[in-house]
């Protein structure tokens, strides 16, 4: 079967524009030019944007995802069983978080009564979600949305000792910032402390840690109003004086 580059944009649920671009970029090909001058395409085609959008949602970027698939060794059935296992996996992570929110709406209505670690399990996916609405739209466009889903299930398994030193942590860092601020020096020792601070707390949420992903952290704190208001509330120009020594520590 054929189709037409608005029939796939509707069944894959995505713009003509993107599948034109992909077209630009070799990332997808038409199978086919019609005589109209209208991209076809096939079910060759339609399997290999399922796979391309797949490692789009996680986290691949494109030129990363135009490498593999265009690889000699790629092969489909092996992507697709990936595909499978990384779906399941969600759907996992997705049943528990169902049934970690039924408890928690029984328990505010009084129909059963929760354990400590229970109510801790709770506060902790009340936490993730508030995070979600508050700057779920910025880190997702930022970092991909599996990125972002599997540092939310890092969170959600944090025990209390180690929420406990992810919260001190976090006093620490603004402790810090305000002494380096003192010295005025984003390079000076404190400054650099407050940043390897930063790195230690981010350990207990993120999945994973790269220098440019810290650097971009840092320019989202001043570039972000409520990331910036966060800071600045703490000390006037902090924003900007912890982005500079996220530069400086990151380079």
């Amino acid at each position: 079967m054929e189709y037409s580059i608005n029939e796939l944009s509707k069944i894959a649920k995505i713009s003509t524009r993107t599948l034109r671009y992909y077209d630009e970029i070799d990332l997808l090909k038409p199978k086919r030019i019609n005589s109209s001058g209208y991209r076809i395409y096939g079910e060759y085609e339609v399997d290999k944007l399922q796979q391309i959008l797949f490692y789009k949602t996680m986290g691949f970027k494109l030129e990363d995802i135009k490498n593999i698939i265009n690889s000699e060794s790629f092969d489909i059935m092996t992507a697709l069983n990936n595909h499978k296992k990384e779906l399941i996996k969600k759907r996992k992570e997705i049943d528990l978080l169902i049934e970690n929110v039924e408890k928690t709406i029984s328990y505010k209505k009084g129909e059963i009564k929760m354990s400590n670690k229970e109510k801790f399990e709770a506060f902790k996916k009340d936490l993730v979600d508030k995070n979600e609405e508050k700057y779920g739209k910025e880190i997702r466009g930022k970092y991909g949305d599996d990125q972002i889903n599997k540092s939310n299930a890092k969170m959600l398994g944090l025990s209390e000792e180690e929420y406990a030193d992810f919260e001190d942590l976090a006093k620490k860092i603004i402790e810090k910032l305000k002494e380096a601020m003192e010295e005025n020096n984003p390079a000076g020792e404190k400054a650099q402390e407050a940043c390897e601070l930063h790195k230690k707390w981010l350990g207990y949420s993120w999945n994973f840690y790269s220098k440019e992903a810290h650097r971009n952290l840092g320019e989202m704190y001043v570039s972000d109003e409520r990331f910036k208001k966060y800071y600045d509330d703490n000390k006037e120009g902090m924003s900007e004086f912890f982005r500079d020594a996220l530069n400086i520590y990151t380079k």
